[in-house]
């Protein structure tokens, strides 16, 4: 029993850290580059600070409709060595 556990406490520390929505505020959208800029709080899973950065889109179709001052949660992560906001959507 005690090896089991040992085990499963070693995978979960393997595991990459889970996205977790970060509030923020967007500064500009650039639809042909499939980019957005976010002023944004701390994200934990990038072990990232508060800042102001660009993204890429992980779909292009998630900036549609979107426009500086917006207010969105996001989730971001590295995909294939670039961050980029993987789920987006409008504060309320």
């Amino acid at each position: 029993m005690l090896r089991t556990t040992a085990t499963l406490a070693l995978l979960l520390l393997a595991l990459p850290a889970a996205a977790q929505s970060v509030s923020g505020t967007v500064t500009k959208v650039d639809e042909p580059q499939g980019k957005l800029t976010i002023n944004h709080g701390p994200i934990k899973n990038l072990d990232m600070d508060a800042m102001t950065m660009v993204f890429r889109a992980a779909d292009p179709a998630m900036l549609k409709g979107l426009k500086a001052g917006t207010k969105v949660k996001f989730d971001a992560d590295r995909v294939n060595g670039q961050i980029t906001v993987t789920k987006l959507e409008k504060a309320k």
